[in-house]
């Protein structure tokens, strides 16, 4: 069974940078050719696609937030890490990590997703 669990800091201030930490369960980040996605959804929007990283360790980032995002991996303990800078209230979501099929492009695990709010 694959899971997926998202963690960061909760509150996050106007400019400041925050990181969140995806740990996966049941299958390698490194393994079966799977990318790792950041999908974020604002109060009453849609999800949107932040960005991936493949199995090989390629990134891919949304062009709308490419200039502030960063994703990276810690191999050693299966984790997908996304960093957001320059931070603004646009920015509350919920963060979801999820694994994409190389086969049908959609993602067939989610976390449960962690709350990000920015406010000073």
């Amino acid at each position: 069974q694959v899971q997926l669990q998202e963690s960061g800091p909760g509150l996050v201030k106007p400019s400041q940078t925050f990181s969140l930490t995806c740990t996966v369960s049941g299958d390698s980040i490194t393994a079966n050719y799977y990318s790792w996605t950041w999908i974020r959804q604002a109060p009453g929007k849609g999800l949107e696609w932040m960005g991936h990283i493949s199995y090989r360790g390629s990134t891919y980032y949304s062009p709308t937030h490419e200039s502030r995002t960063f994703i990276s991996r810690d191999t050693s303990k299966n984790q997908i890490t996304l960093q957001l800078s320059a931070v603004t209230p646009q920015d509350t979501a919920m963060y979801y990590c999820a694994r994409q099929s190389p086969l049908t492009g959609a993602m067939d695990y989610w976390g449960k997703g962690t709350l990000v709010t920015v406010s000073s």
